[in-house]
């Protein structure tokens, strides 16, 4: 009847989980588990990469996804249990993976999901263009906005808008306090406001821009 009961989600979490089988099968070996970890966030992880690093091929994104799996297999001992902090789990090492190959240089996050149309708890970022012609000028407006963002504000609205990510995870995932994630997500967003608000002038440069050095 349980069995019955139980959803594919709970199924996908019983693969992930590190505990303990059945009473009528073996527990899950840690091949067992390391593959069921592998089937369900090797195309998210991509996913994450390809957000970070547009210019990244599908090879070279593939080759930071096996070196993080390669992290991962080594620290399977230390995978939490539930499916969402397994998933920031995997993020965080991932992330690693490419500051260790970037090293030095300032990343890259391709807008390739429309922020306009995100909803967080706090704000709500919308295109409300009225016609077609109207939602392509705010598209534009808003990739210049967010390519005058630096990379640390740009990381911190990507892991809430693009991975889906509460505070507390995203948090995980840098290595920093959820207090401390909120705060930079709030300057952000404040950021990217002002600059949606204030575009440069064509004779300017958006570095050179004074308006928005305030803004750590």
């Amino acid at each position: 009847m349980s069995g019955a009961g139980a959803g594919r989600e709970e199924q996908r979490h019983t693969r992930l989980r590190a505990g303990h089988g059945g009473s009528m099968s073996p527990p899950p070996t840690r091949e067992d588990r390391f593959r069921a970890l592998y089937a369900e966030l090797r195309p998210q992880l991509l996913r994450f990469v390809h957000r970070r690093h547009a210019a990244t091929g599908t090879a070279a994104a593939e080759d930071v996804v096996a070196d993080a799996f390669l992290v991962m297999w080594r620290r399977l001992e230390q995978a939490p249990t539930g499916l969402e902090d397994v998933r920031a789990w995997a993020y965080g090492i991932t992330r690693n993976v490419l500051l260790n190959q970037a090293r030095g240089q300032r990343r890259h996050l391709a807008l390739s999901v429309r922020l306009a149309e995100h909803h967080d708890r706090d704000e709500k970022f919308r295109s409300e263009a009225s016609s077609e012609a109207d939602g392509v000028v705010n598209r534009v407006d808003l990739t210049r906005a967010w390519q005058r963002l630096s990379a640390v504000h740009q990381e911190a609205l990507s892991l809430v808008v693009f991975d889906g990510l509460d505070s507390s995870r995203a948090a995980s995932v840098l290595g920093i306090s959820a207090v401390a994630f909120r705060l930079r997500l709030s300057r952000a967003r404040r950021a990217l406001r002002l600059h949606l608000d204030h575009p440069p002038l064509t004779s300017r440069r958006p570095s050179a821009d004074p308006a928005f050095r305030s803004i750590p």
